[in-house]
């Protein structure tokens, strides 16, 4: 299997998901990107220099994440 995190992620389309709990500094948003076919990327809009973290379409489905929340298909 491909490690994640050695897949390219430059050039990436990051759609914005927010709602359900405020931040004291604003809505809590998450970014998602596809990187490769059954392969996503998630990051904080509050953190936008930091690391996005990597996931299967089977990792967000566990963890009850829709793609298609973001505008985005799976």
């Amino acid at each position: 299997m491909t490690d994640l995190y050695d897949l390219n992620i430059d050039g990436a389309s990051f759609a914005k998901a927010c709602g359900g709990s405020t931040h004291p500094d604003g809505e809590a948003c998450v970014t998602l990107a596809a990187i490769a076919p059954g392969v996503w990327a998630m990051g904080d809009s509050k953190r936008p220099d930091a690391e996005p973290l990597r996931f299967t379409t089977a990792e967000l489905d566990a963890a009850g994440i829709d793609p298609e929340r973001f505008g985005l298909s799976a």
